[in-house]
């Protein structure tokens, strides 16, 4: 690996005035928000789990993952599309007061899904997703771009998603919320992964040639849609398995183009070229649950630590650096931190599957890995996002 990975973030020249930029775009308060969730809700859950505490009107099962997905993940995706919505635009997206108080709102749900108020709890996990698509909505429509149009449609799924899983466990539906929110979350990874990664790849690296096929691209997205729709159906057992064997291959294929073996050079590339590959080992692992031949867990972990936990880092990073004005250029924090969310997603599958006996050192290693991750990037991006643009522009 060569010796610029661990070369120190450079700062530009020249001194930003000093003010407080958090609500200068969509990225400040919804990174720092969506870390801090992570680094506490994880350990918090670990306690249940190990039995020493009990909290939440979820059970902590279902407390864990509906945060994970319509907490920490759904602020990685505001933030990030609050972001490029403006660049994709040219539009203002939510800034300022609006932005601070979608950022409450969002606070005040996580608080509430810890509290007996189902129907509180319910209105402002929808109301938090609906508005972040208003927000993107108005700026894309007065741009008349309908090309990112789907982007406010899957805020709006994933607010309906998080209300199935609210009504499931008050008993009132029996809706797979949870699962058509990962669906969704893996629809709109796809859809960025296909536009940025082999972009970034090959101005990241030189000699990388990684490339797309119009046909593979429409087949990798149309089988994820496929999934979606089997998934909404309940359709389980072989037909399922045949459609997630279908979806890895097609997956692995579109990888296999993007040359992931020549982007270890660069941490910022490798880190997003490693949580795709997690996709088709967590589509095979998932058909294998589906086909009876092993229990679910290893598979839900191997998208949410592998796939979602290291390309939401590696996001967060990469356009904090860039949208405050740094080089594109990792360091030892950055790189450490990926190597703690990868080492992380590696024990929370393969160590129950090796030793189902070793579950609660699994559980408890992965959640420690995990929080160090984000410790990391808290320690390194808080002043970095609070601060305005190094180069003086705005945002």
């Amino acid at each position: 690996m060569s010796s610029t990975v661990f070369m120190r973030i450079e700062e530009p020249r020249g001194r930003a005035p000093r003010r407080l930029a958090l609500w200068d775009l969509g990225f400040r308060p919804f990174y720092l928000l969506a870390a801090w969730l992570a680094l506490l809700s994880v350990p918090l859950w670990v306690l249940q789990f190990s039995g020493l505490i009990r909290t939440a009107w979820l059970p902590s099962s279902m407390w864990h993952a509906h945060e994970m997905v319509f907490g920490y993940t759904l602020a990685v995706v505001i933030g990030f599309l609050f972001t490029a919505g403006r660049n994709w635009s040219g539009q203002p997206t939510p800034t300022g007061r609006p932005l601070m108080a979608l950022a409450l709102l969002w606070v005040a749900a996580r608080l509430l899904v810890l509290s007996p108020w189902l129907w509180a709890s319910l209105l402002l996990n929808l109301a938090v997703p609906w508005l972040a698509a208003w927000g993107l909505w108005r700026a894309l429509h007065a741009a008349g771009n309908r090309r990112n149009y789907f982007f406010v449609a899957l805020l709006l799924m994933m607010g309906l998603a998080s209300a199935a899983v609210h009504l499931q466990q008050a008993g009132w539906l029996e809706l797979p919320g949870l699962r058509v929110g990962l669906d969704l979350l893996v629809f709109m990874i796809a859809v960025m992964a296909g536009r940025v990664v082999p972009m970034f790849s090959n101005n990241g690296v030189p000699g990388m040639q990684a490339t797309r096929l119009p046909w593979l691209e429409r087949a990798a997205l149309g089988t994820v849609l496929l999934l979606l729709a089997l998934d909404l159906f309940a359709v389980e057992g072989a037909v399922l398995a045949a459609g997630l064997l279908v979806t890895a291959i097609a997956h692995g294929l579109r990888l296999a183009l993007w040359q992931p073996w020549k982007s270890l050079p660069n941490p910022l590339v490798w880190v997003l070229h490693l949580a795709y590959a997690w996709l088709p080992v967590h589509l095979l692992l998932r058909a294998a649950a589906a086909l009876g031949w092993m229990a679910p867990g290893p598979a839900v972990h191997a998208l949410t630590l592998g796939v979602i936990g290291l390309v939401t880092l590696g996001m967060i990073t990469r356009t904090a650096l860039g949208h405050t004005g740094r080089p594109l250029r990792a360091g030892p924090v950055e790189t450490a931190a990926y190597l703690f969310m990868a080492l992380a997603a590696l024990l929370r599958v393969l160590l129950p599957l090796l030793l189902p006996a070793s579950l609660m050192l699994a559980v408890q290693a992965s959640a420690l890995l995990w929080s160090a991750s984000f410790a990391l990037y808290l320690w390194r991006y808080t002043p970095l996002l609070l601060r305005p643009r190094a180069d003086g522009q705005p945002g």
